[in-house]
């Protein structure tokens, strides 16, 4: 008996592992999918416009109705995510906004195409908020980073493969095919999220850990986090200026500076490509740092999210103002790597400095925020900018919000010491 005892925790450990890595694995390409849905439209906007006849102002609706929505529904989606099994909550609405993809390609008209964006928004909602929450119960504090980077590395990921699937399929089919095809992968990956694994909230948080909070004393709380407000701050000013560069770049590249005008899906092939490797390497680099920081001090991470905007503001204005081809993709890449650095800590941030039974509705009242005055307003009015002077000076002055992004950050890192204990405490 004394010789096989100490088998078991052995064995619990080796199937928990599984178990969480199973459920990342899930999460991560459902993440994967999420954004080749949402970049697939950038790459076929010039179809799109020429087929129903939209402006540049008009074209920016399809991005911002689709945040919309899905902004509005991101608290109600955390709201639930604290209180009923969130798996339920990541497979319906994977099912969902794929089924509203898919229906993207039967659009007749603007207006359907824009209702089919809506609904998108819906079906992301029920996803968004509770998937770094269900991460948080897997893993304990000090691999938060790392594995919330490996979750994040989708972004670029799949949004690259938005960019280039969108991009050839339109080329060589239609933007009606590149719908399709976006919408069939969640249907699959919805189905096995309803098997994926459930952890207890709060498991990786200790015995103390507030695992059950009612509604308005958690809303108090969440209120007086200033590190949660703070690193908000810094999310919401990044995402306003890289949700509109993401959806208006190829577009530039292809009008203003005139790059492969006779076979315009070869811009997003390119960009996607470059997307996919800064974002990969600079989310991997952040989780990685991201967790060595945090371990040689509270807010370490959030430190090098700041630094990493302050960097990226530059490259981001050189993007567009060099001259060569060359040096402006480079810049551009440059400017992604420093970015997607953040990907892991700032949101290893966020659910680190709340109570463990409001993490979901924190997470979506995050996103409520940094898409309310990020990206759900930008692309409309970058397009608005674009019709009154140029794409080119709607483009450039979108360094500034990066700027002030990483000196939010940077107070962010300097509140979270103060934030974490209360957070601890419940």
């Amino acid at each position: 008996m004394n010789a096989s005892s100490p088998v078991a925790p052995s064995s619990a450990r080796a199937t928990q592992s599984v178990r969480a890595g199973y459920a990342l694995f899930i999460l991560t390409l459902i993440n994967l999918v999420n954004y080749l849905d949402r970049y697939i439209i950038a790459v076929a906007l010039p179809e799109i416009q020429k087929d129903f006849g939209i402006n540049d102002a008009q074209s920016g609706l399809l991005g911002t109705v689709f945040i919309i929505v899905f902004m509005l529904a991101s608290p109600l989606g955390g709201f639930l995510g604290d209180r009923i099994p969130r798996r339920l909550l990541v497979a319906g609405g994977v099912i969902l906004w794929s089924l509203a993809t898919g229906a993207s390609g039967l659009a007749s008209s603007f207006t359907a195409l824009l209702l089919a964006r809506a609904v998108i928004g819906i079906g992301e909602a029920g996803y968004g908020a509770v998937a770094p929450s269900i991460i948080s119960d897997l893993y304990p504090r000090e691999q938060r980073t790392r594995m919330l980077s490996y979750f994040y590395i989708a972004i670029p990921v799949g949004s690259a493969m938005g960019y280039g699937l969108g991009g050839w399929l339109t080329q060589t089919y239609s933007w009606h095919a590149a719908f399709f095809a976006g919408g069939v992968p969640g249907l699959l990956l919805g189905t096995m999220a309803f098997f994926m694994p459930e952890p207890r909230r709060g498991a990786m948080d200790g015995p103390d850990a507030a695992v059950k909070l009612p509604f308005m004393e958690g809303l108090k709380g969440l209120g007086r986090n200033m590190a949660f407000w703070a690193t908000t701050a810094g999310y919401t000013l990044m995402t306003f200026s890289i949700g509109g560069l993401a959806f208006w770049m190829p577009t530039y590249l292809v009008r203003e500076r005139h790059l492969w005008l006779e076979h315009p899906g070869r811009v997003g092939l390119v960009f996607g490509a470059i997307t996919a490797v800064a974002g990969l390497t600079g989310t991997v680099a952040g989780g990685w740092l991201g967790d060595r920081m945090d371990r040689k001090r509270a807010g370490g991470g959030l430190w090098l999210s700041g630094i990493g905007l302050l960097l990226a503001a530059p490259c981001m204005y050189l993007a567009v103002n060099l001259q060569d081809t060359t040096l402006t993709f480079a810049a551009i890449g440059v400017a992604q790597f420093l970015i997607f650095l953040n990907s892991g800590p700032i949101n290893a941030a966020i659910v680190n400095c709340v109570p463990p039974a409001f993490r979901a509705f924190a997470m979506g009242l995050n996103v409520l925020c940094i898409h309310m005055l990020g990206d759900a307003i930008s692309p409309t009015l970058i397009g608005q900018i674009a019709d009154m002077a140029s794409l080119h000076t709607a483009i450039a002055i979108n360094a500034v919000p990066v700027l002030l992004g990483g000196l939010a950050l940077l107070l962010g890192a300097k509140l979270f010491r103060e934030s974490v204990p209360r957070a601890q405490q419940g």
